[in-house]
């Protein structure tokens, strides 16, 4: 594989402008699929403001400011257990669940005096001694991490304790029937989700690009970011750049910091959905950054792009990229791509020796972090896609044919213009998958297979 730099002109593939909806029977459903495979009398999920998605995808609820339990019962009975300001955000849930005060979950200081404990609002719903109780946290520990003696619940402790306290059976956690990264609910995603994905995939790589675009010698890193053009949109993680001669921290927020000529460089922005980040250097010209470290860590890309398909397993896509990297004696920071959904990083079957395989319905970042980089020097080109089989292509033509022309457009320019032989289950979900400048004064020159 040969990697070239050339002129290439990103065009412009569009934005979905209303936010597309997933209905409430798709969230009604994922509830009574949640609750009949767990196995239990009553579900208990939490959330707070950086631990959301669990909540969210299965009410369309997000707390804010506050933490959250969802509460899922016999006979489809739900509870939204909330705080003194997340009741009156209550309404964008979309299940038919019933809200009720809970205002430790309050900000201190608020009045918390008008509501019962939270254990005499688990009795009054119908929570007995008797039942069987799964926990869903914000993720679950490995076998090999599990305590002794511990409950091993990403939950805070006072509910652990509650719910220990009121029951008579162990707790049973049920995060992993979420986020398994083959047997999760969550990372198997309905042709409605992809829309909603994509809303966000596409404004974060946009946002990316014009940081990118309009970055100029003598601006603070505050200046560069503003240019993303932020309208609002929900947030998987803070916006990130870092411009140094020095090392380059690529989860730094930006300063106020004057970006100077032949600084590395990198930033990152995450809405729900996907996340883009670009790293480089600013520059016009630098041969040997070109040929020592941006071409080989392209081809790492480019292979990254050939090689997921649906079928493909994890550690085959570890063992291509770190072999690729290895040429230039670089190897993965993380994982060389993960599972993403309104939460940035969700699961991943991409380390060694995994068998798990990349299936339809998957979100995917494509996500190459390499190391070790000389100080002063930012390499990175992250972006979100997504694999449909024949089958779900077909329902997103039918149901989405303005995403389904952006998302063939997209294909096409991978194809013929960065030389990447994509499959046609990968189905980019940002405007930006594979384009990548490694020099941030000419953005248009890009890298590409020929």
């Amino acid at each position: 594989m040969q990697i070239e730099l050339k002129e290439v002109n990103l065009p412009e593939f569009g934005l979905e402008e209303v936010l597309p909806d997933v209905p409430s029977e798709i969230y009604e459903t994922r509830c009574r699929e949640f609750y009949a495979k767990a196995g239990c009398d009553w579900l208990v999920v939490y959330a707070d403001r950086e631990h959301f998605a669990n909540i969210h995808y299965l009410s369309a609820f997000d707390p804010r400011f506050e933490e959250a339990l969802l509460l899922l019962g016999p006979n489809q009975k739900k509870y939204l257990l909330l705080g003194n300001e997340c009741v009156d955000y209550a309404p964008v849930n979309k299940i038919n669940a019933e809200v009720v005060l809970y205002q430790s979950f309050g900000l201190l200081g608020q009045d918390r005096t008008q509501a019962p404990r939270l254990d005499h609002i688990l009795k009054d719903i119908g929570m007995t001694a008797a039942d069987k109780v799964g926990v869903c946290g914000w993720k679950y520990f490995e076998e090999n991490e599990k305590i002794p003696s511990s409950s091993n619940l990403f939950i805070p402790a006072f509910i652990v304790d509650c719910l220990q306290n009121l029951v008579n059976t162990v707790l049973v956690d049920v995060t992993e029937l979420l986020l398994h990264p083959t047997k999760g609910m969550r990372v198997y995603n309905e042709a409605e989700n992809l829309a909603y994905f994509e809303w966000g995939a596409a404004r974060s790589s946009n946002a990316v690009d014009q940081i990118v675009r309009n970055v100029e010698v003598g601006m603070t890193e505050h200046e560069a970011v503003s240019n993303m053009q932020f309208a609002g949109e929900i947030l998987t993680a803070h916006v990130m750049f870092s411009a140094s001669k020095e090392q380059i921290i690529g989860l730094s927020s930006p300063s106020s910091k004057a970006i100077e000529f032949g600084d590395g460089v990198t930033t990152g922005v995450g809405y729900w959905g996907g996340l883009s980040c670009r790293a480089g250097v600013i520059d016009k010209q630098n041969d040997k950054y070109l040929n020592d470290l941006a071409k080989p860590y392209f081809k790492a890309i480019a292979a990254w792009y050939q090689k997921t398909t649906i079928g493909a397993t994890g550690g085959e896509i570890w063992n291509e990229i770190v072999s690729i990297l290895d040429q230039a004696g670089l190897k993965p920071a993380l994982n060389p791509g993960h599972q993403v959904s309104t939460d940035e990083w969700m699961n991943t079957i991409m380390k060694p020796g995994s068998k798990e395989k990349i299936a339809s319905g998957m979100a995917f970042q494509c996500d190459i972090i390499p190391t070790p980089l000389p100080d002063g020097i930012g390499l990175n080109c992250e972006d979100s896609v997504f694999f449909a089989d024949e089958e779900l292509r077909a329902e997103i033509k039918e149901k989405y044919p303005a995403l389904w022309e952006r998302i063939q457009r997209r294909q096409q320019f991978i194809r013929e213009e960065i030389g990447i032989p994509i499959h046609d289950d990968l189905l980019p979900l940002s405007n930006n998958c594979a384009y990548f400048s490694p020099f941030w004064l000419t953005p248009d020159k890009v890298l590409v297979v020929v």
